[in-house]
């Protein structure tokens, strides 16, 4: 089933205080993990849909990402989750799929307030926090107990995140921290 993600981030954060800040408004930790992905184009040069296979440790999902604005609410996903990342990978491969990128990141998660929380922290750029709820409205609230405005969310996806920074993550086949 195809559902609107209503996700936001708040860029450029210090990982300490915000994890500070959301366990002292009564959240709850969920831990971290490191997360690979393996990303397949659908289209060469259609940067508004793709294909993500992605192994958060205990779950290994394949989903379809379609970008319609950076707007709170502007992309939709059609998500499974699937047996094994490698078999998976290889299975896409035999149907004539290769991965144009291999990506990792660490992910420590929270609930708060019936919304969902990650920290995220990427290779080369500033870690974010992402606020996913049941609406744009419950965003932009969880957001505000957490003293950020609406302005200062975005819904743009981790490509024009990495823009930001003047890295180009679409010219990077493999995204790593250092030492792994």
């Amino acid at each position: 089933m195809s559902v609107i993600e209503y996700e936001a981030k708040v860029l450029d954060i210090d990982v300490d205080h915000v994890a500070q800040s959301i366990l002292d408004k009564g959240g709850e930790d969920l831990g971290e993990v490191l997360q690979r992905r393996y990303v397949y184009d659908i289209e060469p040069g259609d940067a508004s849909r793709w294909v993500r296979l992605r192994d958060t440790g205990s779950q290994v999902t394949l989903t379809v990402k379609e970008i319609d604005s950076d707007a709170i609410g502007g992309t939709r996903e059609t998500e499974t989750e699937v047996g094994d990342f490698e078999t998976a990978n290889a299975l896409l491969g035999k149907l004539g799929h290769t991965p144009k990128a291999y990506q990792a990141n660490r992910r420590r998660s929270f609930t708060l307030d019936g919304a969902q929380l990650e920290i995220d922290s990427w290779p080369r750029i500033p870690a974010y926090l992402e606020i996913e709820a049941d609406s744009r409205a419950e965003v932009v609230r969880v957001a505000a107990l957490l003293g950020y405005t609406k302005a200062e969310l975005t819904g743009e996806n981790a490509t024009k995140v990495y823009a930001r920074h003047g890295i180009d993550l679409a010219a990077i086949t493999d995204l790593r921290f250092e030492g792994s």
